[in-house]
């Protein structure tokens, strides 16, 4: 397979987005920014990044991955993102003024939910506090239960779906049998694909969270998951035998494996690191996980990325299918979570196989020729 970065252009903004709003709160107490990247008939979505270090820059560049998430799936809705600075002040405060502040946005066709830094509990708290209610918004269609019923089964929809991502990757690059796996992060992106990848053979070999990387010839990913707390940080003084652990810095980097899930921080693989880099397979499982410079050194070197907009789109494309009145309100619960896995997976497979597939074409710009042939598809 030709050696050619998949992702060219992704992480920067090429246009202005349709409008960004600076946030100060009804009570100046806030920092933070709403970007709409795109429209779509007046529609965009995305979600609500809370963290210390969140910027308008970052921001927009989740705005435009979410544009593009969208538009590869094929849904009609525009991307869209907020940001709001975590001061260390009260959150519940915090979130009820965001809301108040953001409510003629949501209310106007902007739908923003959760995010790092942000639950489906905080989403709640800021929804309350702007009176919004997704199924009232403009031109929904009719949802005969709740937000929290509909959404909340849907958790590991990301995870099943970078999952699919890497499953996909490795048959094309013809890597048959059962594949070794490292996952740098343990949250519920991270737990999500370590449980589909182990259940399908494959063996995860490191894990890593903010303490350091556990690695093991086969990890027990459910017995990791149970002691690991809603941060992800999986508790050292309950490891089952035979696990050896590091608190080196990205030492998840340097263990062999055949694929490497980045499911934790923006530019996780940087200019610093990307030496370190031992696998030859890359799947972004959290947003803009690489740096502009890793993403070059990485298809330089002849390992494979896929990138965020084709692997991490589970939880938008969730949303989107709720907000466009795609999903078939009137199955059970259980039926209505089956529809919505494949609905997502399957996309995210062929996503996945195209953009391999025009890699080994020798394009210059496989993700824009993805693009192009996918926009103006519905599904």
């Amino acid at each position: 397979m030709t050696a050619v970065d998949v992702n060219p252009g992704a992480v920067a903004v090429a246009e202005e987005p349709a409008f960004a709003v600076e946030l100060r709160g009804d009570d100046k107490s806030i920092r933070g920014w709403v970007i709409a990247d795109s429209l779509v008939e007046g529609w965009a979505m995305g979600g609500v990044r809370f963290t210390p270090g969140v910027t308008e820059s970052e921001v927009r560049l989740l705005a435009a991955g979410m544009t593009q998430k969208l538009a590869l799936v094929g849904l009609p809705v525009g991307g869209a993102k907020a940001g709001i600075v975590d001061d260390g002040q009260d959150k519940d405060a915090i979130l009820r003024t965001f809301g108040r502040t953001v409510a003629p946005l949501l209310h106007g066709g902007i739908h923003l939910g959760a995010d790092l830094g942000v639950t489906p509990r905080d989403r709640k708290v800021f929804f309350e506090a702007a009176g919004y209610d997704p199924r009232r918004r403009p031109r929904a269609k009719p949802m005969p239960y709740d937000w929290r019923t509909y959404y909340e089964p849907l958790v590991d929809a990301t995870g099943d779906g970078v999952g699919r991502a890497a499953v996909a990757a490795l048959e094309v690059l013809r890597r048959d049998g059962a594949g070794s796996v490292v996952v740098q992060g343990f949250g519920s992106v991270g737990r999500a694909v370590g449980r589909f990848l182990q259940a399908r053979g494959h063996r995860v070999v490191g894990i890593a969270d903010e303490f350091g990387t556990v690695t093991g010839a086969d990890l027990p990913v459910d017995a990791l998951v149970a002691i690991t707390d809603h941060l992800g940080r999986i508790d050292r003084s309950r490891l089952p035998a035979g696990v050896s652990t590091s608190s080196e810095p990205d030492a998840w980097l340097d263990v062999p494996a055949d694929v490497l899930v980045l499911a934790a921080q923006a530019d996780a693989i940087n200019g610093g690191n990307v030496h370190r880099l031992s696998a030859r397979l890359v799947v972004e499982g959290g947003n803009i996980a690489t740096s502009p410079e890793a993403k070059v050194r990485i298809a330089a070197s002849g390992s494979i990325l896929v990138p965020d907009v084709v692997a991490n789109v589970g939880g938008a494309a969730a949303a989107g299918l709720a907000l466009t009145g795609t999903v078939p309100f009137e199955l059970p619960g259980q039926a209505r979570k089956e529809w919505v896995f494949e609905w997502i997976g399957s996309r995210v497979e062929r996503n996945t196989r195209d953009l391999l597939e025009i890699v080994d074409g020798g394009s210059a710009d496989p993700l824009g020729e993805l693009l192009a042939a996918r926009r103006g598809t519905r599904p």
